[in-house]
């Protein structure tokens, strides 16, 4: 899908900048943004470190998703060294807490929000071969790739609704196809068979397709996008090595979040267009 203006895991107090606080109490707070602002989860490294350095090149006033002070600090120093005004976030999408304070923090600091990418997420390794599956793994994988999705989506509902154009963008996997996944032709169908990462995706593209019929009407538009193979730590847990890059793969993300009110909603796309359920 050609862009017009995902998945790494999650990672506020901002050492560098004391406006920028966890619990949204920064000496800022309340100032407001006349641009659009958009929250990324995952943000510190890989595929939403790319959407968040993309939406920043646009103009948009970014906040940068983490549950890892360190990565968190240096992935938000890094964009901000290129000129973006980026702000960091403390969110943990598996915490109700964190979500709740991650969501008044934008609140007070900024008053609504335009943009919501919903890129945190996890693998699950390897051990979740159906047969000898790992209940435990499984839980972990639906808690941040589908429950995480809802608690961050839920939290911050009343700020999309004050923006002007809200969007949503949901990252998938073309894992969670059920149609890629029984094409005989497809080379999913050669891959190893997991029972927790791509169900949880697949759950998460029916998900999206819910919250796209419930905001319609509200004019936000929701979507989920399949990034495709990229080289990032997230594929490497799974002992991939792949040609294509993590800005690759974070383009379809962008082209989603500056979509016009005429856009799609409740659809299935990666870089050449719509993916098949």
């Amino acid at each position: 899908m050609k862009s017009t203006g995902s998945t790494d895991s999650t990672d506020s107090t901002d050492s560098t900048d004391s406006t920028d606080s966890a619990a949204g109490t920064g000496s800022a707070a309340g100032s407001g943004s006349t641009g659009t602002v958009a929250l990324v989860t995952g943000a510190n490294k890989g595929i939403g470190y790319e959407i968040a350095r993309q939406l920043g090149e646009l103009g948009m006033t970014v906040l940068l998703g983490a549950r890892d002070p360190g990565r968190r600090d240096e992935a938000t120093a890094k964009l901000r060294a290129e000129g973006l005004e980026v702000h960091p976030l403390t969110i943990d999408v598996t915490g109700e807490e964190s979500v709740r304070v991650a969501a008044a923090w934008v609140e007070e600091r900024f008053g609504r929000l335009d943009v919501l990418v919903n890129n945190a997420g996890i693998s699950g390794g390897t051990r979740q071969t159906p047969g000898s599956v790992d209940l435990g793994v499984v839980r972990d994988v639906f808690e941040t790739n589908l429950f995480g999705v809802i608690r961050v989506t839920d939290a911050t509902l009343p700020l999309l609704r004050r923006s002007a154009a809200g969007r949503i963008v949901n990252v998938s996997s073309g894992t969670g196809s059920m149609t890629l996944m029984t094409d005989p032709g497809h080379y999913f169908t050669g891959s190893p068979s997991f029972a927790a990462y791509p169900p949880s995706k697949a759950a998460l593209n029916m998900l999206t397709v819910q919250y796209a019929k419930q905001l319609r009407p509200l004019g936000i538009l929701v979507n989920a996008i399949a990034p495709g193979p990229c080289d990032t730590d997230f594929a490497r847990d799974l002992g991939r090595s792949l040609p294509r890059t993590a800005a690759q793969g974070a383009a379809v993300a962008v082209t989603l979040a500056t979509l016009g009110a005429d856009g799609p909603s409740g659809g299935f796309f990666d870089e050449d267009g719509p993916v098949p359920w």
